[in-house]
Protein backbone atom coordinates (compact mmCIF):
# COMPACT_ATOMS: atom_id res chain seq x y z
CA UNK A 1 0.00 0.00 0.00
CA UNK A 2 1.20 3.23 -0.63
CA UNK A 3 0.25 7.04 0.36
CA UNK A 4 0.24 10.20 -1.45
CA UNK A 5 -0.55 13.55 -0.21
CA UNK A 6 -3.29 14.76 -1.95
CA UNK A 7 -3.60 18.89 -1.34
CA UNK A 8 -3.81 19.61 2.53
CA UNK A 9 -6.66 17.65 3.62
CA UNK A 10 -6.70 14.66 0.86
CA UNK A 11 -4.69 10.97 0.77
CA UNK A 12 -4.42 8.92 -2.44
CA UNK A 13 -4.19 5.15 -1.28
CA UNK A 14 -2.55 3.15 -4.12
CA UNK A 15 -3.18 -0.53 -3.74
CA UNK A 16 -2.54 -4.05 -6.11
CA UNK A 17 -6.24 -5.04 -6.98
CA UNK A 18 -9.76 -4.16 -7.08
CA UNK A 19 -10.29 -6.41 -3.77
CA UNK A 20 -7.82 -4.30 -1.80
CA UNK A 21 -9.58 -1.20 -3.29
CA UNK A 22 -13.40 -2.39 -1.81
CA UNK A 23 -11.09 -2.95 1.94
CA UNK A 24 -9.59 0.15 1.72
CA UNK A 25 -13.45 1.64 0.98
CA UNK A 26 -14.96 -0.34 3.61
CA UNK A 27 -12.49 0.36 6.35
CA UNK A 28 -12.25 3.89 5.82
CA UNK A 29 -16.21 4.50 5.43
CA UNK A 30 -16.73 4.05 9.08
CA UNK A 31 -14.61 6.67 10.06
CA UNK A 32 -15.68 9.89 11.62
CA UNK A 33 -14.86 13.27 9.71
CA UNK A 34 -14.32 11.52 6.12
CA UNK A 35 -15.45 14.38 3.86
CA UNK A 36 -15.30 12.17 0.85
CA UNK A 37 -13.99 9.06 -0.29
CA UNK A 38 -13.20 8.17 -3.84
CA UNK A 39 -12.43 4.59 -5.12
CA UNK A 40 -11.18 3.32 -8.36
CA UNK A 41 -9.55 0.65 -9.86
CA UNK A 42 -6.33 0.30 -7.82
CA UNK A 43 -6.51 3.80 -5.75
CA UNK A 44 -9.02 5.10 -3.05
CA UNK A 45 -8.94 9.30 -2.58
CA UNK A 46 -9.97 10.62 0.66
CA UNK A 47 -10.49 13.58 2.10
CA UNK A 48 -10.44 14.72 5.58
CA UNK A 49 -9.60 12.85 9.08
CA UNK A 50 -5.85 12.31 7.61
CA UNK A 51 -4.54 11.50 11.02
CA UNK A 52 -7.49 8.96 11.83
CA UNK A 53 -7.37 7.44 8.09
CA UNK A 54 -3.70 6.94 8.63
CA UNK A 55 -3.94 4.72 12.08
CA UNK A 56 -6.60 2.63 10.53
CA UNK A 57 -4.29 1.90 7.52
CA UNK A 58 -1.74 0.88 9.68
CA UNK A 59 -4.42 -2.14 10.74
CA UNK A 60 -5.93 -2.85 7.91
CA UNK A 61 -6.04 -6.56 7.00
CA UNK A 62 -6.18 -6.12 2.80
CA UNK A 63 -6.82 -9.20 2.42
CA UNK A 64 -10.57 -9.25 4.08
CA UNK A 65 -12.94 -8.50 1.36
CA UNK A 66 -15.61 -6.76 2.89
CA UNK A 67 -19.20 -8.78 3.17
CA UNK A 68 -22.00 -6.20 3.54
CA UNK A 69 -23.56 -4.33 1.02
CA UNK A 70 -24.92 -0.78 1.55
CA UNK A 71 -27.84 -1.37 -1.19
CA UNK A 72 -29.29 -4.19 -3.15
CA UNK A 73 -30.29 -2.74 -6.44
CA UNK A 74 -32.67 -4.49 -9.18
CA UNK A 75 -32.15 -3.40 -12.93
CA UNK A 76 -34.67 -4.52 -15.57
CA UNK A 77 -32.68 -5.28 -18.78
CA UNK A 78 -34.17 -5.86 -22.53
CA UNK A 79 -31.67 -7.88 -24.01
CA UNK A 80 -31.66 -7.29 -27.35
CA UNK A 81 -28.18 -5.15 -27.80
CA UNK A 82 -26.17 -5.22 -30.95
CA UNK A 83 -23.64 -7.02 -30.08
CA UNK A 84 -25.56 -10.13 -28.07
CA UNK A 85 -24.31 -12.24 -30.94
CA UNK A 86 -20.76 -11.48 -30.87
CA UNK A 87 -20.80 -11.74 -27.15
CA UNK A 88 -22.36 -15.38 -27.54
CA UNK A 89 -20.47 -16.70 -30.14
CA UNK A 90 -16.90 -15.22 -28.72
CA UNK A 91 -17.92 -17.48 -25.39
CA UNK A 92 -19.03 -20.11 -27.40
CA UNK A 93 -22.75 -20.53 -26.62
CA UNK A 94 -25.74 -18.96 -28.03
CA UNK A 95 -27.55 -15.87 -26.88
CA UNK A 96 -30.04 -17.02 -24.49
CA UNK A 97 -27.21 -18.58 -22.13
CA UNK A 98 -25.57 -15.43 -22.23
CA UNK A 99 -28.51 -13.74 -20.85
CA UNK A 100 -29.26 -16.34 -18.13
CA UNK A 101 -25.16 -15.94 -17.30
CA UNK A 102 -25.78 -12.04 -16.87
CA UNK A 103 -29.24 -12.79 -14.85
CA UNK A 104 -28.16 -15.01 -12.82
CA UNK A 105 -24.95 -13.22 -11.23
CA UNK A 106 -24.57 -11.05 -8.25
CA UNK A 107 -22.98 -7.96 -9.46
CA UNK A 108 -21.12 -5.39 -6.56
CA UNK A 109 -20.45 -2.00 -7.79
CA UNK A 110 -16.65 -1.34 -7.41
CA UNK A 111 -16.27 2.18 -8.39
CA UNK A 112 -17.59 4.86 -10.54
CA UNK A 113 -16.14 7.05 -13.16
CA UNK A 114 -15.76 7.88 -16.80
CA UNK A 115 -19.73 9.56 -16.79
CA UNK A 116 -21.48 10.83 -14.04
CA UNK A 117 -23.41 7.11 -12.91
CA UNK A 118 -21.24 4.87 -14.28
CA UNK A 119 -20.35 2.02 -11.80
CA UNK A 120 -17.95 -0.83 -13.10
CA UNK A 121 -19.61 -3.76 -11.70
CA UNK A 122 -17.62 -6.68 -10.63
CA UNK A 123 -18.91 -10.51 -10.78
CA UNK A 124 -19.48 -11.11 -14.27
CA UNK A 125 -19.08 -15.17 -14.91
CA UNK A 126 -15.89 -15.66 -16.47
CA UNK A 127 -17.42 -16.97 -19.85
CA UNK A 128 -19.13 -13.38 -20.65
CA UNK A 129 -15.56 -12.32 -20.10
CA UNK A 130 -14.30 -10.15 -23.18
CA UNK A 131 -12.39 -7.45 -24.43
CA UNK A 132 -14.11 -4.24 -25.67
CA UNK A 133 -14.51 -3.66 -29.22
CA UNK A 134 -11.97 -3.40 -31.91
CA UNK A 135 -13.36 -0.08 -32.60
CA UNK A 136 -15.22 1.77 -30.31
CA UNK A 137 -18.42 3.48 -30.78
CA UNK A 138 -18.96 7.60 -31.39
CA UNK A 139 -22.15 7.08 -29.36
CA UNK A 140 -23.80 5.03 -27.32
CA UNK A 141 -27.41 5.38 -25.98
CA UNK A 142 -28.50 6.01 -22.32
CA UNK A 143 -29.06 2.93 -20.89
CA UNK A 144 -27.27 0.77 -23.07
CA UNK A 145 -25.86 -2.60 -21.08
CA UNK A 146 -22.28 -3.40 -21.88
CA UNK A 147 -19.50 -5.83 -20.57
CA UNK A 148 -15.85 -5.21 -21.07
CA UNK A 149 -13.09 -7.52 -19.26
CA UNK A 150 -14.46 -7.98 -15.92
CA UNK A 151 -16.73 -5.78 -15.71
CA UNK A 152 -20.55 -5.02 -16.67
CA UNK A 153 -22.14 -1.77 -16.74
CA UNK A 154 -24.95 0.36 -17.78
CA UNK A 155 -24.15 3.34 -19.56
CA UNK A 156 -26.36 6.68 -17.32
CA UNK A 157 -26.25 8.92 -20.61
CA UNK A 158 -25.12 8.59 -24.18
CA UNK A 159 -20.95 8.52 -24.70
CA UNK A 160 -19.17 6.96 -26.65
CA UNK A 161 -17.43 4.01 -25.50
CA UNK A 162 -16.01 0.33 -26.58
CA UNK A 163 -17.88 -1.84 -24.34
CA UNK A 164 -19.97 -4.84 -26.25
CA UNK A 165 -23.79 -3.74 -25.70
CA UNK A 166 -25.94 -6.77 -24.84
CA UNK A 167 -29.22 -4.92 -23.90
CA UNK A 168 -30.78 -1.45 -22.56
CA UNK A 169 -32.39 -0.72 -19.07
CA UNK A 170 -35.22 2.35 -19.24
CA UNK A 171 -34.28 2.96 -15.37
CA UNK A 172 -32.58 6.31 -14.48
CA UNK A 173 -28.99 5.73 -13.72
CA UNK A 174 -28.20 9.23 -13.51
CA UNK A 175 -30.71 12.57 -12.78
CA UNK A 176 -28.31 15.80 -11.81
CA UNK A 177 -31.73 17.42 -9.73
CA UNK A 178 -31.98 14.07 -7.24
CA UNK A 179 -30.56 14.42 -3.41
CA UNK A 180 -28.36 11.76 -4.62
CA UNK A 181 -27.56 11.81 -8.30
CA UNK A 182 -26.20 8.77 -8.89
CA UNK A 183 -28.43 5.62 -8.47
CA UNK A 184 -25.20 3.20 -7.95
CA UNK A 185 -22.86 3.45 -5.27
CA UNK A 186 -19.74 2.04 -4.82
CA UNK A 187 -20.51 -1.00 -2.32
CA UNK A 188 -24.08 -1.03 -3.63
CA UNK A 189 -25.15 -5.23 -4.82
CA UNK A 190 -26.43 -5.47 -8.21
CA UNK A 191 -29.03 -7.94 -10.20
CA UNK A 192 -30.14 -7.43 -13.73
CA UNK A 193 -33.40 -9.05 -14.22
CA UNK A 194 -35.28 -9.75 -17.66
CA UNK A 195 -37.62 -7.14 -18.60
Amino acid sequence: MLLRRCGTDALLVEVDSLSEVAAVRAALEQLDGIEELVPAARTVLVKGALSQVRDALKTIDLTKVPTTHSREITIPVIYDGPDLALVAETAGTTPDEVVRLHTTATYEVAFCGFAPGFGYLTGLPKALQQPRLDSPRTKVPQGSVGIAGEFTAAYPRPTPGGWRLIGRTEITLFDARAETPALLQPGDQVRFVVA
